[in-house]
């Protein structure tokens, strides 16, 4: 409404003044002079006007007195200080907009427009010309620019302005590139530029220039993948020198072409603050950047040292899960191996080379960094010693489990054999450093290793006694295992522990001579075990090469009768009562449970432990230690009634009667050596028990009574090692293991043997199962007791 006003009232004074004003032939009679000058200045200024020039153009119709005012054309000359033209009254906002412009500080209208009375209506091309006769540079690289092919107005003007001539901010850019219709279908992604976070502080142009706007796909523009690097660095200075120092930009700057550049990572029209959700970059996303090379760009895999299982194993860690779960404070790829500054592992400035692993672990672990670093492990490891472990030694990498999970480095059943292991049982490391080699095989030869081995995951392991991230030497008064702090270590796991229960060495085993006693018990064992089990052996062994030559010549040998007519002896004796039978059968039950559960947990890695284990599942090894008790038991029972058996009943009476050693089996067992070597032809009779029997039977007794008292000692461990000292339990350990392997050889080697194996009983000795013994039984076993009986029964006959 104003301009309209305003513009009427010019017309109006227009045709006022021209109604009193002088004609244009009146200015024309004297200004068609193209000799007509005057002087300015020092200067000669023509003040011809080219009357058909002037009709032609623009301001043909208007009259000289309507730009040049204030003239009395009766005064020649009309003045001597002439006003300069005002084109303001026709054109107000031109006018305006070219005063606030650059432009008017060194240009008038005449400068672009031509001549003031010559002015004609001209094309945008010409016009854009125009522009360049200043601007030649800018007009240059325009030239070359996409907008310059472009046929819809991209030129000078339409960025710049026509008179208030300013800056092309991102508006103006959004003007064109906003409408489809103008530009292209991809107005979407240009729009995405108003939010972010490039749209508070720069404008396209600080990207893509100012007139030599190129396509990305042009690898002179200054967004090609190529240069957009260099283009970013023109503000992030600090962040650009950092990338293409990082393995991303020694990638990139080598020709690689799936290296990320910056606007992989961060977009390119919509790139927002870190902090944003939205960001590509932010953590809620940052992980799907990182795999979209790292995982499923073959190209980058092939260039990797580590397996995509490797990189995608992040997903399962906990950090992965809880990142997944919305925890924000989670740990993504960037918190490790940093943004732009990734290196490579091995390069002494990545994060994540071995001794920065500690810092960068720190950054979300404090508290448990600080106990590393004054921790023996960390002290070594600031030294620069390189075998010395850091936090992923440990835990691992991308796959890092919490310590509850079975699969974890650090779960409590890994702890010994699979991580510390790995130094403290390396014999490379045990020279070098001069430590003890044999710490970790004392340990899993322990109860603490064989529960741990088991799997037992409340069984103590390294980290229960030396602690996890704050391992200091037993000479450090802060170590756990500080000779001070023993008896509270130990109290964790065994309550009312005091200074008897610390007293003797802890990594202790058999072969070592650090624990005299230990070692001479344990010797002791092994003589008696290869001697008593290596003389059984031998002993059988002569009396099944005997009795298998006595079988061969009784087939081979012509009978006096032949074998329909030989009188069966179908006479049975008995041999064992049912009471004795019941007795035998707890004793064989306790005693094959107690092997097998106590051989479980001395060797559980063992090729049948691991059957049992894949067979029953882990519950076995839980409840193996309650089996375990529940058969002693049965057995120490089965021994009492055992022992109330022999005093208060006659047979049992009768029994320890005729189980007792006399002289008379010492020859017994002389004559049956010259008989199995050929010495002697006549083979000793026996009576109810032989010599072998006999031996069985109190071999029985001591292993029963040593097993009990040394089991009971290792059942209430923690009140013996309270009253007495670790040393005497390590001893009832050793002795009821050694034990344990003497009885069973010997039932196996001496007694399976007389009993299944011997060629005279063949394939079993039914006494067991029956109660009863054949009288050919009898004759070959037992001929004195049989006579013995069969004497008795005459004489019992007689009194009848």
């Amino acid at each position: 409404m104003i301009k309209k006003f305003l513009a009427v009232m010019f017309l109006g004074i227009v045709f006022v003044s021209k109604l009193f004003s002088q004609s244009n032939a009146e200015c024309f009679s004297c200004h068609d002079d193209k000799t007509l000058t005057m002087e300015r200045h020092g200067k000669i200024i023509s003040l011809y006007v080219d009357p058909k020039k002037f009709e032609n153009s623009t301001h043909g119709a208007l009259s000289c007195v309507d730009c040049h005012i204030g003239f009395n054309p009766e005064e020649i000359p009309h003045k001597g200080k002439i006003e300069p033209v005002d084109c303001s009254p026709c054109h107000s906002m031109e006018v305006s907009g070219f005063k606030s412009s650059k432009h008017s500080l060194k240009l008038k209208c005449a400068s672009c427009h031509g001549g003031i009375h010559e002015i004609v209506k001209v094309s945008r091309d010409i016009f854009v010309n125009k522009c360049s006769s200043c601007h030649k540079k800018e007009f240059e690289d325009f030239r070359t620019s996409v907008h310059f092919s472009f046929n819809k107005g991209a030129d000078c003007i339409a960025c710049h302005g026509s008179h208030s001539i300013k800056f092309a901010s991102s508006d103006v850019c959004l003007r064109c590139h906003s409408d489809k219709k103008i530009v292209h279908e991809h107005q979407e992604f240009v729009l995405k530029y108003k939010e972010s976070i490039h749209a508070k502080y720069i404008n396209c142009s600080d990207c893509h220039t100012g007139h030599k706007v190129l396509k990305a796909s042009d690898p002179n523009s200054t967004v090609a993948r190529a240069n957009i690097g260099r283009t970013c660095e023109k503000c992030h200075k600090q962040v650009a020198l950092n990338y293409f120092e990082s393995e991303h930009g020694k990638a990139f700057l080598s020709g690689f072409k799936s290296a990320p550049t910056c606007t992989d990572c961060h977009g390119e029209h919509d790139i927002m603050k870190v902090t944003s959700s939205e960001s590509k970059i932010s953590r809620a996303n940052e992980i799907k950047v990182c795999l979209k090379c790292h995982l499923d760009d073959p190209d980058v895999r092939s260039r990797m040292t580590h397996t995509s299982a490797f990189i995608a194993s992040y997903e399962k860690s906990i950090h992965g899960r809880l990142y997944h779960s919305g925890n924000q404070d989670a740990a993504v790829c960037s918190d490790c191996h940093g943004a732009h500054e990734m290196m490579k592992a091995s390069d002494p400035n990545s994060r994540v080379y071995k001794f920065n692993v500690v810092s960068t672990c720190g950054n979300c672990h404090v508290k448990i960094s600080n106990e590393f670093k004054e921790s023996i492990h960390g002290v070594a490891l600031a030294k620069g010693n390189l075998d010395s472990p850091t936090c992923t030694d440990c835990h691992g990498e991308h796959l890092i489990l919490e310590p509850t999970d079975p699969r974890s480095p650090v779960a409590p059943r890994n702890v010994a054999l699979q991580l510390c292991s790995k130094c403290h049982a390396s014999v490379k490391l045990a020279e070098k450093y001069g430590l003890p080699s044999d710490k970790f095989r004392t340990f899993t030869d322990s109860y603490h290793g064989l529960n741990v081995r088991l799997g037992n995951v409340e069984a103590a392991n390294c980290a229960s006694c030396h602690g996890v991230h704050d391992i200091l030497p037993s000479s450090d008064p802060r170590s756990s295992i500080h000779k001070a702090n023993l008896v509270k270590t130990c109290g964790q796991c065994h309550p009312g522990a005091n200074e008897n229960f610390v007293k003797g060495r802890i990594h202790v085993t058999v072969a070592s001579t650090d624990e005299k006693i230990i070692y001479w018990v344990s010797t002791i064992y092994i003589v008696l075990i290869v001697s008593v089990v290596g003389s059984m052996f031998v002993h059988n062994l002569l009396d099944w090469i005997r009795k298998t030559i006595d079988k061969y010549r009784q087939r081979h040998t012509k009978l006096a009768h032949p074998p329909n007519e030989l009188p069966r002896k179908t006479n049975l004796y008995l041999r064992m009562t049912l009471e004795e039978r019941i007795q035998h059968f707890a004793l064989v039950i306790s005693f094959f449970t107690l092997v097998i559960t106590g051989f479980m947990l001395a060797f559980p890695d063992a090729w049948w432990v691991v059957g049992i284990r894949n067979l029953g599942g882990e519950a076995i090894f839980k409840y193996r230690g309650l089996i375990h008790r529940i058969a002693a038991v049965i057995l120490v029972l089965d021994s009492i009634y055992h022992l109330y058996y022999i005093i208060f009943t006659k047979r049992g009476r009768e029994f320890i009667r005729d189980i007792m050693f006399r002289m008379q089996d010492i020859r017994d067992m002389v004559q049956v050596l010259k008989y199995n070597l050929g010495i002697s032809k006549t083979k000793p009779k026996f009576g109810r028990f032989n010599y072998i029997e006999k031996s069985e039977y109190w071999a029985l007794i001591w292993g029963t009574v040593v097993m009990t008292v040394t089991g009971i000692v290792l059942w209430f461990e923690n009140h013996f090692m309270g009253w007495f000292s670790k040393t005497f339990v390590d001893v009832c350990n050793t002795i009821h293991y050694f034990e344990a392997w003497l009885a069973f050889l010997a039932i196996i080697v001496w007694h399976i043997y007389y009993v299944i194996f011997n060629p005279d009983v063949y394939p079993m000795n039914f006494a067991w199962l029956t109660g009863y013994l054949t009288e050919e039984e009898m004759e070959k076993e037992h001929p004195l007791e049989l006579e013995r009986i069969k004497l008795q029964e005459i004489k019992k006959g007689e009194m009848v």
